[in-house]
């Protein structure tokens, strides 16, 4: 557990990332930190905290670094799920296509309609292989065990292989757009 409050919390992610040369990223529920905007990352820390969301965003610059890698994989739920408004999320969404382009970034989703391999009951990050890092509502869990982090590459993987990637994912990412715009219409119209 990370103590420091969200900007202690953010802190300290950052330096795990730092210190990564290769992180693989699963997600189920919501937008991982790497790839939220800055709007999506206020919502999703909470109020008042101005100097955890610059953290966060500060922390992306390692996606445009040479010599790491980064494989994400959110399922469409983590996609659709908003922390707040949905006039937030097309912005979000194109921040999840401008990152799948980058050439060292594997950015998945696993569609509603794919079976999934196993329920997604948590999300997590392995980092080098070495650490897997499972995010809770009170902080964090980190493992170490090689048979606690082979269970996470394996449930990686099995996600990994139900997501749609490049023209498939942003084509996926573009009907999601158009169904949270059709919702911003028809709230703008009560």
């Amino acid at each position: 557990m990370t103590g420091g409050g969200p900007a202690g919390r953010e802190a300290a992610e950052a330096a795990r990332v730092r210190s990564a040369r290769w992180m693989a990223v699963f997600s189920p529920a919501m937008i991982p930190p790497l790839l939220q905007t800055s709007e999506y990352a206020r919502l999703a820390i909470g109020p008042d905290a101005d100097d955890a969301v610059a953290a966060r965003v500060d922390a992306q610059a390692v996606l445009l670094e040479e010599g790491r890698r980064f494989a994400f994989v959110l399922t469409e739920g983590a996609v659709r799920t908003r922390p707040g408004s949905p006039s937030l999320m097309p912005a979000q969404l194109d921040r999840l296509v401008e990152v799948s382009a980058l050439p060292h970034v594997r950015l998945g989703v696993v569609p509603w309609q794919a079976e999934a391999a196993a329920f997604p009951l948590h999300g997590f990050t392995i980092y080098d292989g070495t650490v897997s890092v499972v995010e809770t509502l009170t902080g964090d869990l980190t493992l170490t065990g090689a048979s606690e982090i082979a269970a996470h590459e394996e449930a990686f993987e099995a996600f990994a292989a139900a997501a749609v990637y490049g023209d498939e994912l942003r084509d996926l990412l573009a009907d999601i757009a158009t169904d949270y715009r059709t919702l911003i219409d028809r709230l703008k119209a009560r």
